[in-house]
């Protein structure tokens, strides 16, 4: 098997959903927030982006209509456990199966159909650069800006005092509410874009559950990430050079079934590893 500039397209590709969605989580992280329902809300994502770029014949309007409803989507986990004060794992997980169902039942009720979506006039996002839509190149710009405001701003600091100690932030006169509002919503939006790449840049359609564990793939990148941009990035390729590996074994005549499980396996052996590696440190 080699190693060329397919196969980086490839990795590329498959890494992008994952990032949007692992940058997501990590931005709720620091502020305290354990969010996930990365998993739903991208699902969401993709099927507002098809809806959007169905109707208005501009895949452009299907990514802001991705963000859009991911954003507000967000808002049950926001409102949940922000105003609420719920357990944002319960709510994560309410949100995620929702998404499925809801996500289900709109495609019988838009679309009249069961299972995909897919039709000739469905536009997708054209490529910009190496064959790859600008959201791909959006995903790592996202990187650089989401660690220069998280740790070069004012508002950075804020979330990252929140995230270390709420009450001691609000002593400090931190609006810890409005601020996990932010967070949140600007996750939601993140995972729209996350949704946006996988339905109209990796491929041009819908389908039910196609998220298929990338939004619980990018929860486990963001706890070996440490939910740090960069940290999150180096995971995120990590699960995204095992997808693409896994395609480029398909070709190689291995069975389908147990190519797509290889970031799933990866997935596992990564946490098994930082386990330990924390185990000796301890130890140490």
């Amino acid at each position: 098997m080699n190693f060329d500039l397919a196969l980086v397209s490839s990795v590329l590709r498959a890494v992008t959903p994952i990032l949007f969605a692992a940058l997501a989580g990590a931005l709720c992280q620091r502020a305290g927030v354990f969010n996930i329902s990365l998993e739903g809300t991208m699902l969401v994502g993709c099927f507002a982006a098809v809806a959007g770029s169905w109707f208005t014949g501009n895949p452009w309007l299907g990514v802001l209509a991705a963000v859009v409803a991911s954003a507000a989507y967000s808002l049950i986990l926001a409102i949940g456990s922000v105003a609420l004060g719920g357990d944002p794992i319960v709510l994560s997980i309410a949100m995620n199966l929702l998404a499925v169902g809801l996500t289900s039942f709109l495609l019988r009720t838009v679309f009249g159909t069961t299972g995909s979506f897919s039709d000739p006039g469905l536009r997708g996002l054209d490529p910009v650069l190496f064959g790859h839509s600008a959201l791909v190149y959006a995903a790592w710009v996202a990187v650089a800006v989401l660690a220069f405001l998280l740790y070069r701003t004012s508002w950075g600091l804020k979330v990252r005092g929140i995230g270390e100690n709420a009450e001691a932030a609000a002593k400090l006169g931190v609006n810890v509410a409005r601020e996990r509002y932010q967070v949140i919503i600007a996750a939601g939006a993140l995972c729209g874009l996350g949704g946006a790449q996988l339905a109209l840049g990796n491929v041009t359609l819908f389908s039910e559950n196609m998220t298929a564990g990338r939004g619980w793939i990018a929860v486990v990148a963001v706890m070996l990430g440490m939910a740090a941009p960069v940290g999150v990035l180096l995971a995120a390729l990590l699960f995204g050079l095992a997808e693409g590996l896994g395609f480029r074994l398909q070709g190689l005549g291995l069975p389908q079934q147990a190519t797509d499980a290889a970031p799933y396996v990866v997935t596992l052996l990564a946490l098994f590893s930082q386990r330990l590696f924390r185990r000796e440190r301890s130890n140490a």
